[in-house]
């Protein structure tokens, strides 16, 4: 199988090309590298069944080119990040929705499978837990562009899935729920490396808000596990499956546990999501994923939890350099 996985220079989309080079499969990755790094696939380069365009999907001379040579498409390209999404929500809105257009056009041209990441974002405001792929979305006004990534996304599906339902393309839609592990950078709000990288420099861990909301972190080696898993399946087509973990841990609790396991003394504060973002920020409070379907469908349960994950972080950033997954900018 020869797939194309774009924002394959990225955290996820980098572990997803190892594991498919390791099935034995050829990986095309196309990254315009506004988010993804070169260090993340430099131990790829090498390889015969590997290839890389530094080029943004949205060229459609070049997209029409990939994906008429793959087989299937894992769509993980994306504007992501809290930080992101406040401080540069045109990027984020164009990227998402314009980028997830083209793949799709591309893809009905060629009549080529395509997996589309998507978020546990998509359910907004919700205080109905563990979310399930048919709950209803509740998202906040569009004055607070913080929703504009949920937004966007769920823009993305209802595309997908209309070019499934209209056109007989034979997609799949995955929500992710808080992906970690080793690559991930701190650089755009992700809280594990953040918070991993203050206690390793002996900073203060910055905890948004009053620390009481609560989160799932799933391994990023269970994700792509899931992805390859429902990208074979072809009772999944046309179909939105929740991909996550549900152990669930308060912020305040992670950034405790985070600095008992890095063996630091970090002070923790709280600081107002008014002073971290922007006047009037809203979170979610909770966010656990119901994965009863996802494991139906592809028979696998998360293999990592809490302890096991922050282990591999902290072993990763120490070896990288915590000031390194802080920096501003990209390698």
């Amino acid at each position: 199988m020869k797939a194309l996985v774009t924002g394959g220079a990225g955290f996820i989309g980098s572990h997803l090309c190892e594991k498919l080079l390791e099935l034995g499969h050829q990986v095309t990755v196309i990254d315009d590298l506004s988010t993804g790094r070169m260090s993340n696939i430099e131990q790829l380069v090498d390889n015969p069944e590997f290839t890389f365009a530094i080029e943004s999907i949205l060229n459609e001379t070049v997209m029409d080119r990939l994906v008429c040579e793959c087989d299937i498409i894992f769509h993980l390209a994306a504007s992501v990040g809290v930080e992101l999404i406040v401080n540069r929500p045109v990027e984020v809105i164009e990227t998402n929705i314009l980028g997830s257009e083209m793949v799709l056009k591309v893809a009905n041209r060629y009549r080529k499978k395509t997996l589309i990441t998507s978020t546990s974002e998509i359910y907004g405001k919700s205080e109905k837990v563990p979310f399930s792929e048919e709950d209803d979305s509740l998202m906040g006004p569009t004055t607070k562009n913080r929703w504009s990534y949920a937004c966007s996304k769920a823009v993305d599906e209802f595309l997908a899935l209309a070019y499934h339902q209209e056109k007989n393309l034979p997609v799949v839609i995955a929500r992710l729920f808080n992906t970690v592990g080793p690559r991930q950078t701190g650089r755009y709000g992700m809280v594990i490396p953040r918070f991993v990288a203050k206690a390793l420099l002996g900073q203060p861990i910055q905890v948004y808000g009053n620390g009481r909301q609560s989160r799932c972190f799933t391994y990023v080696a269970d994700t792509v596990e899931y992805l390859i898993r429902l990208s074979k399946l072809p009772e999944a087509e046309g179909q939105i499956y929740n991909v996550g973990n549900n152990q669930e841990i308060t912020i305040a609790d992670l950034a405790e546990k985070i600095r008992t396991m890095s063996g630091g003394e970090s002070e923790i504060v709280t600081i107002p999501y008014d002073e971290a973002y922007a006047k009037g920020f809203e979170d979610m409070f909770r966010r656990i994923p119901d994965i009863s379907k996802v494991h139906r469908a592809t028979g696998y349960k998360p293999c990592h939890d809490l302890d096991e994950i922050l282990r591999r972080v902290i072993d990763y950033v120490r070896q990288a350099g915590p000031e390194t997954l802080l920096a501003p900018g990209r390698d």
